[in-house]
């Protein structure tokens, strides 16, 4: 089955933002595949700890929001740049990596976060 970049990017995204906003369970029934490697040191392996992971974010943190604010798509993997806001307007930016199997299903992820800092030696958006 030959990649489909486009599908891919909106199947990562729509993975995050359901899992994000409280649906973990069913982002994982519909978007992962028969494996989930996890490399977020704060996240489990597996679908498991990923569902009570983003259970409890929104049991704990239901206001938190996301913007999408790229993504790219090379071979069988999809990078995603976001912006989140938290309580207390802490906000970060996200880059985060899934890799696709062949059926075009996710299989592994990484991310890097950092909180955006109320000023900038550049005065460069971190977007």
């Amino acid at each position: 089955m030959p990649v489909n970049l486009k599908q891919n990017k909106e199947n990562a995204i729509s993975f995050y933002k359901m899992a994000y906003e409280g649906q973990p369970k069913r982002a994982i029934e519909l978007f992962v595949g028969k494996e989930y490697i996890q490399h977020n040191p704060l996240v489990g392996d597996g679908t498991e700890p990923f569902i009570a992971y983003f259970e409890r974010m929104q049991h704990e943190y239901p206001k938190k929001s996301i913007e999408f604010v790229r993504a790219i798509a090379e071979g069988d993997l999809v990078a995603l740049h976001t912006h989140q806001v938290w309580p207390d307007n802490m906000e970060y930016v996200t880059m985060d990596f899934f890799r696709f199997d062949t059926a075009g299903k996710i299989v592994e992820h990484w991310d890097a976060m950092q909180e955006i800092p109320k000023t900038s030696a550049n005065g460069n958006t971190m977007y």
